[in-house]
């Protein structure tokens, strides 16, 4: 029996170019996944601090003890090879329609009771110039509305940039929040683990609470840029998807406005 190849068929290149969004079911593997939640379950629990990348906390919210890993790449061999995947890097230049770089890699536990993040466009913090960012979202676990899964708004990947307002801070650890425009709303994505979606960076999107008493909602999120790019912001430290480094200048100014600059990247 021939096994049909995993990757980004023609129906899913039209739905990211009309829709801004896609998944690609199945990428990796249950094994895959398995390896990548125990790295990140060994890091938590050793309770360690490591600066720049992974600073738990004492406190009550369920995100002390669980905060997001961020550039997980640079203190983990596993993650590194997640991040360049070859089968990544496949989806990604049909969709860049050229090479891609990577900017940034991040891990989420979110584990059950954690807040969300309101409704957000990457590029609002990437900055990229010219052209856009694209994310590969690396699913962990089931995810779905329960949990806190995904929300995208279609169609906002063609409108550019917005500038949000000041979300919720009782639903979003994050403090910008984008409402759909007139006319479109928020969908979520349920995926299970090894699925991919891979989405737009000015595409607007966001996830509710973890309302769940025992459902993690653990996601690998890597960013990318096309080969082409020539400026992104300076948080952003861009390889080749053959793990080189390939530098960037920075990104001027604070875009349209006036608070892109986000020290800790987009969430």
């Amino acid at each position: 029996m021939t096994v049909p190849e995993i990757g980004l068929t023609p129906a899913g290149l039209r739905q990211y170019e009309e829709d801004g969004f896609t998944v690609v079911r199945g990428l990796f593997g249950p094994d895959e996944v398995d390896r990548l939640r125990a790295e990140f379950a060994a890091l938590q629990a050793a309770g360690e601090p490591v600066p720049g990348h992974f600073e738990p906390r004492t406190g009550d919210d369920p995100l002390d003890r669980y905060p997001r890993v961020m550039h997980p790449h640079e203190i983990s061999p596993l993650a590194r090879q997640v991040l360049l995947d070859p089968r990544l890097g496949s989806v990604l230049e049909e969709l860049l329609g050229e090479e891609s770089l990577a900017a940034q890699s991040m891990f989420y536990f979110k584990p059950p009771g954690a807040r969300g993040q309101a409704l957000h466009q990457d590029n609002f913090y990437l900055r990229v110039e010219p052209g856009t960012c694209v994310a590969a979202w690396l699913a962990c676990d089931v995810i779905d509305r329960e949990n806190g899964g995904l929300e995208v708004v279609p169609g906002t990947h063609r409108m550019g940039l917005f500038c949000p307002e000041e979300a919720d801070a009782e639903v979003s650890f994050a403090r910008e929040y984008v409402a759909p425009p007139a006319g479109l709303s928020a969908v979520p994505v349920d995926l299970a683990p090894g699925d991919v979606l891979f989405f737009n960076g000015s595409l607007v999107h966001g996830s509710q609470p973890n309302r769940t008493v025992d459902r993690f909602r653990r996601s690998f999120i890597g960013h990318y840029v096309g080969r082409s790019a020539r400026r992104i912001g300076r948080y952003y430290r861009t390889l080749s998807m053959g793990g080189e480094r390939v530098p960037l200048a920075v990104s001027e100014g604070a875009g349209p406005c006036g608070t892109e600059f986000a020290p800790q990247g987009p969430h």
